[in-house]
C-alpha cells in the first residue's frame, strides 16, 4: 500500500479488496492512448480485486471490455509477477468444460508495518491479499540517546521479519513505521511528544537502519543463508512514516468498518483517525485529527505541546497510568480505587467534550475506541456519551453510537503494513516493471 494518497480511497471489503479496487484511479473502460500497458494492467487486477469469487478470463474480458487476446498476455504477466494465481474452476453460467478462476496471489510482494508502543516495538508482515502473515513484537530497547538508536532496534526486528518473508516467497516492497505525531511528506516526524521528536527525518533514518540491518547474514555461514539473494535486494526497500491514528483508521475500514467513524487511538498519543465516506481525512498538509491537542479546560495543565488544557492531559494514557499507580490498567479499573474510577471519569468526559466538536464539525456516527481505550470502554463509554448527547446536535435525531475497535492495539502496525503494499495494488505494472 503506501502512497500518500491512501486516504483517499476506498477500503477492501475483504482479502481481494473490493471497496479498494472500486476506488482505484482507473476508467472503467479500456485506455486507447499512452500507457496503455499500465492502464489496462491496472484495469484488470482491479477487477480480479473486486471479485467476490475467482473469476475467469472470460469474465474478465466481459467485465474490463478488453478482447480475449489482451486479457490473455496481461493474466499471464500477472501469473509469472506472482500478483494473481489460479485457484480452481470459477462457476459458469454456460455448460461445457469448466474455467480456471483467478485471485491474488499469497506469494510476491508484502508490505511491512512497524509500530512503536510503550512497552514494545512490533513488526507486522501482509502480504498481496491483506492476510497477515507474521506478527511479531520485541522489547523496547533502554535508550536515552536520539531517534537513531530506536531505528536501528526497529531495523533490526524489520531484518528478522523481512527473513521470514523471504522463506515464505514474499518480498517486502516497502516498510512503513506508525509514530504518534505529526507527519510530513510521508518521512518527516514534525513533532511526536511521546517519542521526544521534533522534525526528524524518521523515514530516512528508518532506511538507512533497514539497508544496514539486512546486509548482516542471519547465520554464521552465509551460504546456508536461505533468503542471502534477497538481502541484496532487501537492502534498498524503501521506508516511510504515518501517523498511527491514521494507520489504525485503515486497518478498521479494512476489516470491514462502516465507511463514516472516527477512529481515537489510546495509544502513545491521543489521536484521531477520521473516515468520512470510506475515505480517509488527511487534511490540507496531513496533519489532521491531532485530537489530543484540542482545548477542553482553558485554565488545566501545560501540555507537551505548550498550550493548557489540551485534551492530552485530561485524558492521556500517562495520566490514567499515574491513577493506576503505574499498575496495568484494565486491572486498576476493576479493582474500582477512588483515584482510578475518578480519572476514567474525568478521561471520558473531556474525551466526550472533545468529540462532540468533532462531531458536530464532520457529522460521523460512529466513535471507535482504540488501543488501551478499547480496554477500558466499560468505563470510559458512559461518560463519552452523556457528553454527545448533551452537545452533539445531531444526536438528537440520530443517537452516535460507541464502542471498541476491532482490532486493539494492533490496529496500527496492521494498517502499516496494508499501507506497504498498496502501491502494488494501484500500480501493479510498476512491480512487473521491477521484476
Amino acid at each position: 500500500m503506501p502512497s500518500d494518497d491512501l486516504g483517499t480511497a476506498g477500503m477492501p471489503d475483504d482479502a481481494r479488496g473490493g471497496r479498494l479496487a472500486a476506488a482505484m484511479p482507473s476508467a472503467d473502460a479500456p485506455a486507447r492512448q499512452r500507457s496503455l500497458r499500465a492502464h489496462n494492467l491496472a484495469l484488470a487486477f482491479r477487477h480480479i480485486m473486486s471479485a467476490e469469487r475467482p473469476i475467469s478470463r472470460v469474465e474478465l474480458a466481459d467485465r474490463t471490455g478488453l478482447t480475449r487476446p489482451t486479457i490473455t498476455r496481461i493474466v499471464e504477466e500477472l501469473l509469472a509477477g506472482q500478483l494473481i494465481t489460479e485457484s480452481g474452476p470459477a462457476r459458469s453460467q454456460s455448460a461445457g468444460r469448466p474455467r480456471v478462476g483467478l485471485t491474488l496471489s499469497a506469494r510476491g510482494p508484502a508490505g511491512l508495518g512497524l509500530d512503536i508502543r510503550a512497552d514494545r516495538l512490533a513488526a507486522c508482515l501482509v502480504d498481496l491479499t491483506g492476510t497477515v502473515r507474521h506478527l511479531v513484537f520485541r522489547p523496547v530497547p533502554r535508550v536515552d540517546g536520539p531517534a537513531p538508536e530506536l531505528l536501528r532496534a526497529l531495523g533490526g526486528l524489520a531484518a528478522e521479519v523481512m527473513t521470514q518473508a523471504g522463506t515464505s516467497g514474499l518480498e517486502v516492497v516497502r516498510a512503513t513505521l506508525a509514530v504518534p505525531g505529526a507527519v510530513s511528506a510521508g518521512t518527516l516526524v514534525r513533532f511526536a511528544p511521546p517519542l521526544g521528536w521534533r522534525d526528524v527525518d524518521a523515514g530516512t533514518l528508518l532506511r538507512a537502519q533497514l539497508a544496514a540491518a539486512t546486509a548482516r547474514p542471519t547465520t554464521a555461514d552465509p551460504a546456508a543463508d536461505p533468503v542471502g539473494g534477497y538481502r541484496g535486494a532487501a537492502a534498498g526497500v524503501p521506508a516511510g512514516v504515518e501517523n498511527e491514528a491514521n494507520l489504525a483508521a485503515l486497518a478498521e475500514l479494512y476489516s470491514g468498518e462502516s465507511a463514516d467513524f472516527v477512529y481515537v487511538s489510546g495509544a502513545l498519543d491521543l489521536g484521531a483517525g477520521i473516515v468520512l465516506g470510506g475515505r480517509l481525512l488527511r487534511g490540507a498538509r496531513g496533519w489532521s485529527g491531532e485530537l489530543g491537542h484540542v482545548t477542553v479546560d482553558p485554565d488545566g495543565r501545560e501540555c507537551a505541546c505548550g498550550a493548557r488544557g489540551c485534551l492530552q492531559t485530561c485524558a492521556g494514557l500517562e495520566v490514567l497510568r499515574a491513577a493506576a499507580g503505574h499498575r496495568d490498567l484494565l486491572t486498576a479499573a476493576d479493582a474500582g480505587t477512588p483515584e482510578m474510577t475518578a480519572a476514567l471519569e474525568t478521561a471520558g468526559t473531556a474525551l466526550g467534550i472533545a468529540l462532540a466538536g468533532l462531531v458536530n464539525l464532520v457529522d460521523v456516527g460512529t466513535v471507535l475506541l482504540g488501543g488501551s481505550y478499547a480496554v477500558l470502554a466499560s468505563w470510559l463509554t458512559a461518560p463519552i456519551e452523556t457528553e454527545l448527547r448533551r452537545r452533539a446536535l445531531s444526536s438528537r435525531w440520530a443517537p452516535i453510537e460507541v464502542r471498541p475497535a476491532q482490532l486493539g492495539p494492533d490496529a496500527a502496525v496492521i494498517g502499516a503494513a496494508l499501507t506497504s503494499v498498496e502501491d502494488v495494488r494501484r500500480d501493479p505494472a510498476s512491480w512487473l516493471n521491477r521484476t
